[in-house]
């Protein structure tokens, strides 16, 4: 099962038929309990069990339960999307366990899809939540954020506090598994967009280094042509990419379309599977980003879940 998806909206909806929760920067997570047994699967369905040992113990807090939320990596009791990437691949029990003990993650339940033996996903949220609520399972490890009656106020706040954002939610609506919906509406301070990695150009100085990437975004067609993202590659940011990226060497273009000779001079192909955030200033009427800077690797998205 995939979760339910926000769209991004440019203003806060407004009156009562609204609730506004916490944007968290962490990584969407479905917590399945059953007959003891805890299973955490990632936005891509991908089994992420093993990678969060402290939160083993969901499995004792009903027989049977289904969690929405996002696992976070609290900094000073801020979300830092950096610290929580290290865990996100992490298949080792034994090393699990040591970055468990050294710097342990918490489960921001903010839904509830199934309650011993109960799908409740046509239920309104509203009704969802009242028995999340009702659960009273909040500790150090996991807890359900509070929500608040006022999107704009909560907006400025997350802005002062160096949160992600905010995101909308109708009080009546259900629970609609693996779609983008506009009854969930996300606003977050800041504007990135998830693309692909289909290329590599070096630096201009000769030096066999990343100095820019080539960015896609699938389609029918297959990957189409974002734009050229050297800002923010410098340094050890892209170093890393690189020996993410070097493995996935190959011979040929993965664009749908021939790509403009200033950005393919140089370029290096590789098979587009390396998801990432850039920031930006939006896009050309010919679809490429404008003004674009890299901002993050995205392990916890595939290509497939941006094609949605």
């Amino acid at each position: 099962m995939r979760p339910m998806l926000a769209v991004t909206a440019d203003h806060v909806p407004r009156g009562e038929a609204w609730v506004h929760e916490v944007k968290w920067d962490g990584m969407r997570v479905l917590a399945d309990v059953h007959d003891g047994h805890l299973t955490l699967r990632s936005r891509t369905e991908r089994d992420v069990t093993t990678a969060y040992p402290e939160l083993a113990g969901l499995a004792d807090l009903y027989d049977d339960l289904l969690l929405d939320g996002e696992v976070v990596a609290l900094r000073d009791g801020v979300p830092s999307f950096a610290a929580l990437a290290d865990r996100m691949h992490v298949s080792s029990a034994r090393r699990a366990d040591q970055l468990a003990a050294a710097a342990p993650v918490t489960f921001m339940a903010f839904d509830l899809l199934r309650v011993l033996g109960q799908d409740i996903t046509a239920q309104p949220w509203s009704a969802r939540r009242a028995l999340l609520e009702q659960l009273d399972i909040d500790t150090a490890r996991w807890q359900v954020p509070p929500v608040f009656d006022d999107g704009e106020q909560l907006l400025a706040a997350t802005a002062e506090q160096g949160l992600e954002g905010i995101v909308s939610k109708r009080r009546d609506a259900p629970y609609v598994a693996a779609r983008r919906s506009p009854d969930w509406q996300k606003m977050p301070h800041r504007r990135t967009t998830s693309v692909v990695v289909g290329g590599w150009r070096p630096e201009t100085s000769g030096a066999d280094r990343l100095g820019a990437v080539l960015v896609g975004v699938p389609g029918p067609e297959g990957l189409h042509f974002a734009g050229r993202v050297g800002s923010g590659l410098g340094g050890r940011a892209g170093d890393r990419l690189r020996e993410l990226l070097d493995p996935l060497a190959t011979a040929g273009s993965p664009f749908a379309e021939e790509l403009p000779r200033l950005d393919a001079r140089g370029a290096r192909w590789v098979t587009p599977r390396v998801v990432v955030d850039v920031a930006s200033l939006g896009h050309t009427d010919g679809g490429r980003l404008r003004q674009p800077a890299f901002q993050r690797v995205r392990p916890d998205l595939d290509p497939e879940d941006l094609d949605a």
